[in-house]
C-alpha cells in the first residue's frame, strides 16, 4: 500500500483524492497540504466530499515534510522549486501537474537542483497531465509509431472558459477581462509560467522525435469583447480581453515543425478570423502517413449530465493521467521520470472487476 500526500486540494487535487477514497488505487492518504485557513485542520475526507478518514489537512509545510510517505501528489497552480526539492531530498517521490514536462529544457540551475535532490532522497519526479501532458506528449509519441517520416505536428486546443467556475483562474491568473495590451508571455508570473510549460512540451516532442529545432517561439493574440458578459460573479466588460490565441512554435531554420495552439475564449464570442477546429483537442501529424486524432472529454456520451459534470471531466482526465502513474514513478530509478521513459500508463481501476488477473 503506497502512502501518498496531497499537495493541493483544488480542482485536480480533489479528483485525485476522490479516486483514492472511492477506489483505493493501492494507496493510502497520509497527509494534505492546503493553502487557505478555512481548509487548515479539516479532515481530508471532508475536503473531498467524503466521510472523514482521520487525516487532517494543514497549511504548515514543515508538518507535511515531516510525514513518512512514498509519493506526493503535487498540484498547485504554480510550482515552487524549494518545496519540491525539499520533498525529493526527504525521500518522497513526486508526481505533478504543475511543471517539469521536459526536465532537459528547464533552466540548468533548476534542473541541477532537482537532480541533486533526487539523488539525495533516492526519489523520482514525474510531470504530466492533459495538455501539457498526455495529448501533447504521450499521444503524439504513440501515433508516431505508425510514421515513416514526420513533416509537422500540430496540436490545437479550443475551449470556452465561460463555463469554468474557478474564475480566480480565468480572470485573476489567465487575465481575461484585462486590457488586451496587457496579455503577453511575460505580462505576469502566471502567464510567464504557463507559457514556459507549453514551450517545454514543444521541446519535448522535438527532442524525442529528432526534429533538431533551433528555437521555440511563444506568441499571443488577445482580442476584446464586443459586448459585456456576465461570467459567474465577474462582469467581462466590452473592450477587455475575451479571447486569447496562443501559439508555441518549434522552428528549424525558420520553418515551424511542431506547434501547439490554444484558442481560448470567455464570454462565448469567437473571433471570425481564428481557425475553427472542433471544441476539444485536435492533433495533426503531417507526414508519411498523415494522421489526425480529435479528443473531447465529457462526463458521459451515453447519459444526461450537467454542465458542471462535463466541465469537471477535464480535471478528472488531468488528475488520473498523473495518479495512475504513481506506482511506476515509485518504482523508477531516482531522477527524472518523463512520459517518454515510463511504461504505458493505464487505468488502475479500469472496469472495476478485481477477479480478473493476467500474467502476460
Amino acid at each position: 500500500m503506497l502512502r501518498v500526500i496531497a499537495w493541493g486540494t483544488g480542482a485536480v487535487g480533489r479528483e485525485m483524492l476522490t479516486a483514492i477514497l472511492d477506489h483505493g488505487h493501492g494507496m493510502r492518504i497520509v497527509g494534505a497540504r492546503v493553502y487557505s485557513a478555512d481548509k487548515n485542520g479539516v479532515d481530508v475526507g471532508t475536503l473531498a466530499g467524503r466521510d472523514p478518514i482521520g487525516v487532517l489537512a494543514t497549511t504548515d509545510v514543515d508538518e507535511v515534510l515531516a510525514l513518512d510517505a512514498d509519493c506526493v501528489l503535487y498540484t498547485p497552480r504554480i510550482a515552487r522549486l524549494d518545496e519540491v526539492c525539499a520533498l525529493l531530498a526527504g525521500g518522497k517521490n513526486v508526481v505533478t501537474t504543475a511543471f517539469l514536462f521536459h526536465p532537459r529544457r528547464i533552466p540548468p540551475g533548476d534542473r541541477d537542483r532537482l537532480a541533486a535532490a533526487c539523488r539525495t532522497g533516492n526519489a523520482s519526479i514525474h510531470g504530466s497531465g492533459l495538455n501539457p501532458g498526455n495529448l501533447s506528449g504521450v499521444l503524439p509519441l504513440a501515433l508516431s509509431g505508425m510514421s515513416r517520416t514526420i513533416d509537422k505536428i500540430t496540436l490545437q486546443e479550443r475551449a470556452d472558459w465561460s463555463v469554468y467556475e474557478s474564475t480566480s483562474i480565468t480572470f485573476d491568473n489567465m487575465a481575461f477581462g484585462q486590457p488586451v495590451d496587457q496579455i503577453s508571455p511575460t505580462a505576469s508570473e502566471f502567464l510567464a509560467f504557463n507559457s514556459s510549460i507549453f514551450e517545454e512540451q514543444v521541446w519535448f516532442l522535438a527532442d524525442e522525435l529528432r526534429a533538431g529545432i533551433d528555437e521555440v517561439v511563444a506568441d499571443v493574440e488577445a482580442v476584446p469583447a464586443r459586448e459585456d458578459h456576465q461570467v459567474f460573479e465577474h462582469l467581462l466588460r466590452a473592450g477587455t480581453t475575451a479571447g486569447q490565441r496562443w501559439t508555441w512554435s518549434g522552428r528549424r531554420g525558420g520553418k515551424t515543425l511542431i506547434e501547439i495552439e490554444t484558442l481560448w475564449t470567455v464570454g462565448g464570442e469567437y473571433p471570425p478570423h481564428w481557425p475553427k477546429p472542433e471544441h476539444g483537442w485536435t492533433l495533426t501529424i503531417e507526414g508519411d502517413p498523415s494522421m489526425r486524432a480529435h479528443f473531447f472529454a465529457l462526463a458521459s456520451f451515453a447519459r444526461t449530465a450537467s454542465m458542471a459534470e462535463h466541465v469537471r471531466s477535464a480535471s478528472v482526465a488531468t488528475a488520473m493521467q498523473v495518479l495512475n502513474a504513481v506506482p511506476a514513478v515509485c518504482a523508477a530509478p531516482a531522477g527524472f521520470a518523463t512520459t517518454a521513459r515510463l511504461p504505458l500508463i493505464s487505468s488502475y481501476t479500469g472496469f472495476g472487476c478485481s477477479a480478473v488477473g493476467l500474467d502476460n
